[in-house]
């Protein structure tokens, strides 16, 4: 086998695609994509930003929704990625979404994006933001049988590797049952 080096690049699949949504000063909701972000606990999310409206805003609210981009939000949620909050202060209605508050931190859901961590700022150093997970959220029409149906949210991934959005494919095992074939 032949390998292809593409040096030291962040660069792995899947990436989930996830928007970060937060309250101003006034109230006003705000929105960006971040491709840089993972669970790291069981109430835990850290994700790699820069500076932004957003972490502005999570300076003074202390709190953020995370929402799973779908498919049939693509346009929308890349919208939010390339545009700054600072420069069109209503980027968030401009992408065509709507917020309802969370009943439990103080940030907006979308209610374009059926499923969201709703989050507490633990810390913000080093350009790494931590969360709490205070809530984790789904709209009814994704949730089957009590649980969230991955082929109703229908959760896109970013290819870092050709600057691409794909939807997820068909399940190929069972987690923690597969693998119990080779003990």
């Amino acid at each position: 086998m032949s390998r292809v080096n593409f040096g030291a690049k962040p660069l792995m699949y899947p990436q989930p695609v996830l928007i970060i949504a937060t309250y101003d000063e006034n109230g006003v909701p705000n929105a960006m994509n971040a491709a840089w972000g993972i669970t790291t606990d069981f109430k835990e999310i850290s994700i790699s930003l820069s500076e932004h409206k957003t972490t502005d805003n999570l300076a003074k609210r202390g709190a953020f929704t995370v929402s799973l981009a779908t498919e049939d939000q693509v346009i929308p949620c890349d919208y939010v990625g390339i545009e700054s909050g600072r420069k069109v202060p209503d980027k968030f209605e401009k992408a065509g979404f709507h917020a309802t508050k969370s009943e439990f931190v103080d940030a907006p859901l979308i209610d374009e994006l059926p499923v969201a961590l709703e989050c507490r700022v633990k810390s913000f150093e080093d350009g790494i933001l931590v969360g709490e997970i205070v809530n984790v959220s789904a709209d009814e029409s994704v949730v089957t049988d009590g649980a969230v149906d991955i082929t109703k949210v229908k959760p896109i991934s970013f290819d870092p590797f050709g600057n691409g959005y794909y939807g997820i494919g068909v399940k190929v095992g069972n987690a923690f049952k597969d693998g119990a074939k080779l003990k």
